[in-house]
């Protein structure tokens, strides 16, 4: 866990035993865990801990990039720790299982829109759908 305590304390942040145990969870957790998910690991390691304590320690982590917050369509908002790079996602319809993608094509932000409308352009965020490999086979 002093990994995940230095990762805290490079970013600024008090390695609290709330944040070490949510930062642990999204690490630990296969896929792109939820909140709920998240919640239940980490109460697991810490004996209690409140929702509000959860959501909260995820905003903070995701805005300070120790985290990337997805939102599948459909689904609850998921997390992991790969962070800094441009990847995408493919989320099983059926089931909802989610996997990381590299990048379509090129560097960030990896797709160009015919028109940016003035905007300069740094992230593309594509998620792709389908069947995962189990939920074809049933």
């Amino acid at each position: 866990m002093t990994d995940l305590a230095d990762r805290l304390r490079s970013h600024g942040l008090k390695a609290t035993a709330p944040r070490v145990a949510v930062l642990e969870a999204v690490s630990a957790l296969p896929g792109h865990p939820d909140a709920d998910a998240i919640a239940h690991r980490a109460r697991g390691r810490l004996g209690t801990l409140s929702t509000q304590a959860v959501y909260d320690n995820l905003r903070v982590l995701t805005e300070l990039g120790l985290l990337r917050r997805i939102e599948p369509a459909g689904s609850p908002a998921r997390y992991e720790t790969r962070v800094g790079d441009n990847h995408h996602h493919v989320v099983c319809r059926r089931c909802g299982a989610a996997q990381d993608i590299d990048c379509v094509v090129g560097a960030a932000p990896c797709l160009e829109p015919s028109s940016a409308g003035g905007f300069t352009i740094d992230e593309a965020e594509v998620t792709f759908w389908g069947l995962c490999p189990d939920c074809q086979a049933g």
